[in-house]
């Protein structure tokens, strides 16, 4: 084998090599990105965890139906009219509640804990509204 042909191996191989860590990096950049993508995607169900897990007692017992749908239909309702600003008593009247005292003191509890999550705002005593 001559020097030349030496040589010319050497290239060959040279040029292979530089492809293959050219392929590498290139990888290496696809899965630099997915990674990114699937460490955003995990700080978000990190983040609605925490959300529902505030929402449930503290005994992890699962809420009864009725207050589960209530908070539905309260969150509905604020989602439904985002710019609109409700009393205590008309958001029962709105959706059908009795409007006796016990019950509306059940929805101020329930609005307050809304308000602490960040989910509404409260722009004055006794009101409430979507945060935006």
């Amino acid at each position: 084998m001559n020097v030349s042909e030496l040589l010319r191996l050497l290239q060959t191989e040279h040029d292979d090599t530089a492809a293959r860590a050219d392929h590498l990096r290139e990888q290496i950049e696809r899965l630099t990105t997915a990674l990114a993508e699937t460490e955003a995607r995990l700080a978000e169900l990190t983040a609605t965890r925490k959300v529902i897990d505030s929402l449930t007692p503290p005994d992890h017992a699962t809420a009864p139906a009725e207050t589960a749908t209530v908070y539905q239909r309260i969150v509905t309702t604020f989602n439904e009219h985002p710019r609109k600003v409700f009393r205590v008593r008309d958001l029962h009247e709105h959706l059908g509640l009795p409007t006796d005292e016990p019950s509306i003191n059940v929805t101020r509890s329930r609005l307050g804990r809304l308000v602490r999550q960040g989910l509404l705002e409260q722009p004055g005593r006794g009101r409430y509204q979507k945060r935006t």
